[in-house]
This record gives C-alpha cells, structure tokens and sequence, in this order.
C-alpha cells in the first residue's frame, strides 16, 4: 500500500489544526522626512526586533512599532542579511524587480528538434541552445558550414582566455558545437585537433556533520519544509529528484523511495520511518494533487529556488557559518551511511551512481577509516 492510502478514512485536520504560528514582520516602504528621502521600517511594536533595530546606529527609532533609516546609506542586501532571521522582511515598496528580457534563440534547422528527438534533459537542451547561440554570434554573418576546426579552436581560446569560463562549461560548449556538427549535420566523428578538453579539478565533497544536521533540523518547524529536506538527507537525493517525487513514489511496505535520477535512470533508495510518519501528518495537512511537494497553486511544482532558501535560512538560524548547499547533504547522506558500516558497492546502488569510483571519494571525507589509523608522532616514545 502506498503511503498515503492509509489517510483516506482518517479524519481531515479542521482548518484550526492547520493554522501555523505566523512570524514576525518587518514592512519596509518610501518616506520623505524633512525634504530627505527616508526608508520606514515597520515592525508591528515587536520587542525583539525593536532591540535589534536599535542596536544599528543609522537606524532612527521613532517609537509606535516603527523605524527610520536614510535612504542614502540604506542598503536591502545588508539589511536582509542582518534582520532576515528575525522576521519575514516585506520590500516590494522599496525594491522593484525588473524581469530580464527574454532571450531569443536563432538555431539552425533541425538543431533543436534533434535534442528534442534524442530525449535530452530539459537542463542539457537549455544549455545547448544558449552555447551554440553564443558560437554562432560570435561567427555572426559566416556559413557555420564552412568553419574549419581552427575556427572552432580560435572561438573556444577567446572564452577561455576573455570570458574565464569554468572547465565543465568549457567541456559543455565543445559538446554543444560537436552536436551540431556531428549529429544535425551527421559529419564524421572526430576529435578537434587543438581543442583541448579542460581537466576539472576535483575537489573534495562537502559534508555536514551529524550535529549540525540535527540543529539543521531543529530549525525547520515547517512540516512541508520539513519533509523536503528530510527526504534530501535522508535519502541522498538531488533537488531535481525530489522535486519529481509524485505520492505513488513512496512506497511504504517496502520502506522505499522511486526515483527518477539523472539521465533518466530509475533506482530506488532508503525511506526512513522518521520521514514516513511526517510525510502521512503532511499528506493530510497539504493533499497535493500532482507532485509530492506543490508550490503555492494546487498542482505546480515547488519551486527549486525556494528550496535552496529553505535550507540557507535554517543553516542560519542554526549558527553554521560557512557555506551550506542542497547536494552537500546528498554527500553528507552517503559519509555518514559508510561512517555507519555501509558497504561502498550499497551506497553506490542508493546514489545511482555507475561507476564505484564515483562513490569511493567519499573515503577520503569520512572520518570513520582517519579515526582508525595512529598518528606516527604519538609513537615516537614508544621507539
């Protein structure tokens, strides 16, 4: 049975049980005092962030659950960045977003319809366009049939040398430039002479430790941000992955998750119980329709940037203070599965990943083998 059949003779929470505990807020909006251009900052008399505010220097308490700050020295992302963990901060009377024009792509024929045809992930096609967009513009008004290998390795110097492109774009663009010759075109396969492929360094995962994922946790009091992140971790799920979770991918007689992974391969991995019994309590507070995890209209996928802000926020309320990220808790899963005994060949199924080679780097993260091996100083006066 899945998961959530069980609630369908369950009562429904009353709209009184699904009622959450709102946060505090702070309204920030335009005001001309004295002649001068001022930010207002309402926030509601609330003691915590009226001590906090007061605190600031350049900041004018004027008492009445309200705030005054220059306009000349006011600056959003320093002022998010210190009160965010207070309160929810309203800006859209201060800061008006500007949507960036929408590019258009003038592809060659049959260009894009073959990505399409091959079954490309949505991600790769995206990039394809936007970096042979970029091969053609640079080569604007030549027959892109008349090229000749220098070319290609002339225009990939200059991204190299001008633009600083990463290595792993560096490969992508090659990729990008060899489909069309190679697949749209149907030319010969071939290595281009003087097109080096970049070689990628290869840094080491990242990884939290138990006791900060705990405070992680502690954090989250939402029971949908809650699940999501649970999932992530506990699982070794990437943010694509979880945000294609539909309801029938819980599979809860055999206390496993369905995943589609990346390049459309399907495996299954762990499903905790901890997980199970929030995600019934969540399934009958949320009822999603499509996806596992919906976004504010019933039906749409969450979005992926608020799940990036979900965990950022929760990492700083915990005190962590250097750089957290969704996937390192995707490595995090896997540390503490091989610090815990796990076989390598195991976790290596459970990321979906097809080399073991892939999985054995996280030998070099956990601290389960270094714990183990005696360090030559401490051995000296036994000489």
């Amino acid at each position: 049975m899945l998961f959530f059949l069980s609630l369908e003779h369950e009562p429904i929470f009353s709209n009184m049980d699904n009622v959450q505990k709102q946060r505090e807020s702070i309204v920030l909006y335009k005001e001309i005092r004295n002649g001068q251009d001022y930010i207002g900052i309402d926030y509601a008399n609330s003691q915590v962030i009226a001590l906090a505010l007061s605190q600031d220097t350049e900041i004018e308490m004027d008492g009445n659950g309200r705030a005054y700050v220059s306009a000349s020295t006011f600056r959003l992302p320093v002022f998010y960045e210190r009160y965010s963990s207070y309160a929810y901060i309203d800006y859209n009377r201060v800061y008006i977003r500007h949507p960036k024009p929408k590019r258009e792509y003038i592809l060659p024929k049959g260009y894009l319809e073959l990505l399409e045809q091959k079954r490309y992930s949505p991600s790769t096609i995206k990039a394809y366009k936007i970096y042979f967009s970029d091969f053609m513009e640079y080569y604007k008004g030549r027959d892109l049939d008349l090229l000749t290998v220098e070319d290609i390795n002339t225009y990939m110097l200059y991204m190299v040398k001008e633009k600083h492109i990463s290595a792993t774009q560096q490969n992508m663009r090659i990729n990008a430039i060899k489909f069309y010759y190679e697949k749209v075109r149907k030319g010969k396969r071939q290595y281009y002479g003087g097109i080096a492929r970049a070689k990628e360094y290869k840094a080491l995962p990242e990884v939290l430790s138990r006791e900060e994922m705990k405070n992680i946790f502690t954090q989250i009091t939402n029971r949908k941000h809650r699940c999501m992140i649970s999932l992530i971790y506990s699982a070794g799920l990437r943010r694509s992955e979880l945000l294609n979770l539909t309801p029938k991918d819980i599979i809860s007689e055999r206390m496993l998750i369905k995943i589609a992974g990346k390049g459309k391969k399907c495996r299954y991995s762990l499903l905790s119980e901890k997980v199970l019994k929030e995600l019934r309590s969540y399934y009958k507070e949320y009822r999603p329709q499509n996806w596992l995890f919906e976004g504010e209209q019933a039906g749409e996928q969450y979005s992926p940037s608020a799940l990036v802000k979900i965990l950022k926020e929760a990492a700083r309320k915990a005190g962590i203070k250097h750089r957290v990220h969704l996937h390192m808790l995707r490595h995090t899963f896997a540390t503490h599965l091989l610090e815990q005994g796990t076989d390598l060949r195991t976790i290596q199924e459970l990321m979906g990943h097809n080399d073991i080679k892939t999985t054995s780097i996280y030998l070099h993260v956990s601290n389960a083998y270094k714990a183990k091996i005696p360090n030559p100083l401490d051995s000296l006066d036994n000489d």
